[in-house]
Protein backbone atom coordinates (compact mmCIF):
# COMPACT_ATOMS: atom_id res chain seq x y z
CA UNK A 1 0.00 0.00 0.00
CA UNK A 2 1.66 3.32 -1.13
CA UNK A 3 0.02 6.59 -0.25
CA UNK A 4 0.40 9.70 -2.33
CA UNK A 5 -0.71 13.54 -1.10
CA UNK A 6 -2.26 15.85 -3.79
CA UNK A 7 -2.23 19.17 -3.24
CA UNK A 8 -1.96 22.93 -4.51
CA UNK A 9 -0.55 23.86 -1.41
CA UNK A 10 2.90 23.59 -1.27
CA UNK A 11 2.84 24.48 2.83
CA UNK A 12 0.14 21.91 3.59
CA UNK A 13 2.09 19.15 1.60
CA UNK A 14 5.31 19.65 3.61
CA UNK A 15 3.48 19.15 6.92
CA UNK A 16 2.44 15.67 5.56
CA UNK A 17 3.70 12.43 7.16
CA UNK A 18 3.57 11.13 3.51
CA UNK A 19 6.75 10.59 1.79
CA UNK A 20 4.98 11.21 -1.90
CA UNK A 21 3.59 13.77 -2.79
CA UNK A 22 2.49 15.81 -5.56
CA UNK A 23 2.20 19.23 -5.73
CA UNK A 24 -1.00 20.20 -8.46
CA UNK A 25 -1.51 23.68 -10.12
CA UNK A 26 1.93 25.34 -9.59
CA UNK A 27 1.52 27.71 -12.51
CA UNK A 28 -2.25 28.31 -11.25
CA UNK A 29 -1.79 28.97 -7.46
CA UNK A 30 1.56 29.60 -7.26
CA UNK A 31 1.92 27.17 -4.52
CA UNK A 32 -0.93 28.65 -2.46
CA UNK A 33 -4.19 26.62 -1.88
CA UNK A 34 -7.21 26.80 -4.37
CA UNK A 35 -9.17 29.51 -2.20
CA UNK A 36 -11.93 27.17 -2.06
CA UNK A 37 -12.86 27.48 -5.79
CA UNK A 38 -13.63 23.94 -7.55
CA UNK A 39 -12.74 24.99 -10.67
CA UNK A 40 -9.01 26.25 -9.04
CA UNK A 41 -8.86 23.02 -7.74
CA UNK A 42 -9.76 21.22 -11.26
CA UNK A 43 -7.55 23.20 -13.42
CA UNK A 44 -4.50 22.61 -11.16
CA UNK A 45 -5.20 18.56 -11.27
CA UNK A 46 -5.48 19.47 -15.20
CA UNK A 47 -2.44 21.47 -15.15
CA UNK A 48 -0.41 18.06 -13.89
CA UNK A 49 -2.80 15.08 -15.40
CA UNK A 50 0.12 13.68 -16.67
CA UNK A 51 2.08 13.76 -13.22
CA UNK A 52 -1.12 12.14 -11.98
CA UNK A 53 -1.10 9.07 -14.24
CA UNK A 54 2.58 8.45 -13.63
CA UNK A 55 1.81 8.34 -10.38
CA UNK A 56 -1.33 6.11 -10.46
CA UNK A 57 0.62 4.15 -13.45
CA UNK A 58 0.98 0.32 -12.39
CA UNK A 59 -1.69 0.06 -9.54
CA UNK A 60 -4.17 -2.24 -9.05
CA UNK A 61 -6.37 0.18 -7.14
CA UNK A 62 -6.67 3.83 -5.67
CA UNK A 63 -8.11 5.39 -3.02
CA UNK A 64 -9.14 9.05 -3.10
CA UNK A 65 -10.02 10.35 0.33
CA UNK A 66 -11.17 14.20 -0.44
CA UNK A 67 -12.84 16.77 2.14
CA UNK A 68 -15.28 18.12 0.03
CA UNK A 69 -16.71 21.81 -0.72
CA UNK A 70 -13.33 23.12 -0.76
CA UNK A 71 -11.39 23.71 -3.71
CA UNK A 72 -8.33 21.67 -4.24
CA UNK A 73 -10.59 18.28 -2.71
CA UNK A 74 -13.80 18.89 -4.57
CA UNK A 75 -12.25 20.10 -7.98
CA UNK A 76 -9.14 17.73 -8.07
CA UNK A 77 -10.91 14.25 -7.14
CA UNK A 78 -12.75 13.91 -10.35
CA UNK A 79 -9.76 14.42 -12.57
CA UNK A 80 -7.73 11.93 -10.67
CA UNK A 81 -10.74 9.49 -10.43
CA UNK A 82 -11.24 9.83 -14.25
CA UNK A 83 -7.26 9.48 -14.75
CA UNK A 84 -7.24 6.05 -12.74
CA UNK A 85 -10.90 5.39 -14.74
CA UNK A 86 -8.88 5.68 -18.00
CA UNK A 87 -6.00 3.52 -16.53
CA UNK A 88 -8.72 0.46 -15.87
CA UNK A 89 -7.98 1.05 -11.99
CA UNK A 90 -10.68 -0.31 -9.39
CA UNK A 91 -11.53 3.31 -7.62
CA UNK A 92 -13.07 3.77 -4.30
CA UNK A 93 -13.95 7.31 -2.97
CA UNK A 94 -13.89 8.43 0.32
CA UNK A 95 -14.82 11.83 0.59
CA UNK A 96 -16.85 13.81 3.89
CA UNK A 97 -19.03 16.83 3.16
CA UNK A 98 -19.05 19.98 5.53
CA UNK A 99 -20.76 20.52 8.61
CA UNK A 100 -23.31 23.09 8.99
CA UNK A 101 -21.55 25.53 9.60
CA UNK A 102 -19.77 25.75 7.10
CA UNK A 103 -22.27 27.46 4.94
CA UNK A 104 -24.40 26.57 2.38
CA UNK A 105 -22.46 27.28 -0.60
CA UNK A 106 -19.57 24.65 0.77
CA UNK A 107 -22.19 22.64 0.67
CA UNK A 108 -23.28 23.32 -2.63
CA UNK A 109 -19.85 22.99 -3.92
CA UNK A 110 -19.49 19.74 -2.16
CA UNK A 111 -22.87 17.94 -3.40
CA UNK A 112 -21.41 19.27 -7.24
CA UNK A 113 -17.56 17.76 -6.32
CA UNK A 114 -19.65 14.23 -4.95
CA UNK A 115 -21.41 13.75 -8.39
CA UNK A 116 -18.72 14.22 -10.77
CA UNK A 117 -17.02 12.33 -8.53
CA UNK A 118 -19.30 9.59 -9.20
CA UNK A 119 -19.11 9.78 -12.72
CA UNK A 120 -15.40 7.94 -12.22
CA UNK A 121 -15.52 5.73 -9.34
CA UNK A 122 -16.17 2.47 -8.56
CA UNK A 123 -17.67 2.95 -5.43
CA UNK A 124 -18.12 6.24 -3.07
CA UNK A 125 -18.55 6.28 0.41
CA UNK A 126 -19.54 9.74 1.89
CA UNK A 127 -19.13 11.05 5.39
CA UNK A 128 -21.51 13.84 6.53
CA UNK A 129 -19.24 15.46 8.96
CA UNK A 130 -22.70 17.06 10.56
CA UNK A 131 -23.28 13.86 12.11
CA UNK A 132 -19.42 13.69 13.84
CA UNK A 133 -20.55 16.65 15.61
CA UNK A 134 -23.78 14.56 17.07
CA UNK A 135 -20.82 11.78 18.08
CA UNK A 136 -18.50 14.78 19.24
CA UNK A 137 -20.35 16.54 21.36
CA UNK A 138 -21.75 20.77 22.16
CA UNK A 139 -17.98 21.32 23.40
CA UNK A 140 -15.91 20.28 20.58
CA UNK A 141 -13.75 22.72 19.10
CA UNK A 142 -13.19 23.57 15.61
CA UNK A 143 -9.76 22.09 15.56
CA UNK A 144 -11.15 18.73 17.01
CA UNK A 145 -13.72 19.00 14.93
CA UNK A 146 -11.76 19.17 11.98
CA UNK A 147 -9.13 16.54 13.10
CA UNK A 148 -11.87 13.86 13.44
CA UNK A 149 -13.19 14.33 10.57
CA UNK A 150 -9.60 13.21 8.96
CA UNK A 151 -9.13 10.62 11.16
CA UNK A 152 -12.76 9.20 9.68
CA UNK A 153 -11.28 10.00 6.51
CA UNK A 154 -7.99 8.09 7.02
CA UNK A 155 -9.57 5.11 9.18
CA UNK A 156 -12.05 4.35 6.73
CA UNK A 157 -9.64 3.84 4.07
CA UNK A 158 -6.50 2.22 6.45
CA UNK A 159 -9.64 -0.29 7.38
CA UNK A 160 -10.46 -1.10 3.71
CA UNK A 161 -6.96 -1.40 2.77
CA UNK A 162 -6.06 -3.73 5.43
CA UNK A 163 -9.04 -6.05 5.09
CA UNK A 164 -7.75 -5.99 1.50
CA UNK A 165 -3.88 -7.19 2.20
CA UNK A 166 -3.93 -8.43 5.78
CA UNK A 167 -4.79 -12.15 6.94
CA UNK A 168 -7.54 -12.61 8.84
CA UNK A 169 -9.92 -15.12 9.68
CA UNK A 170 -12.07 -14.55 6.99
CA UNK A 171 -9.30 -14.18 3.74
CA UNK A 172 -10.08 -11.04 1.64
CA UNK A 173 -8.18 -10.16 -0.92
CA UNK A 174 -8.51 -8.33 -4.06
CA UNK A 175 -10.26 -10.43 -6.00
CA UNK A 176 -13.18 -10.31 -3.72
CA UNK A 177 -12.89 -6.61 -4.33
Amino acid sequence: VEFISVNTDAQALRKTSVGNVIQIGGDITKGLGAGANPQVGRDAALEDRDRIKDSLTGADMVFIAAGMGGGTGTGAAPVIAEVAKELGILTVAVVTKPFSFEGKKRLAFAEQGIDELSKHVDSLITIPNEKLLKVLGRGVTLLEAFASANDVLKNAVQGIAELITGPGMINVDFADV
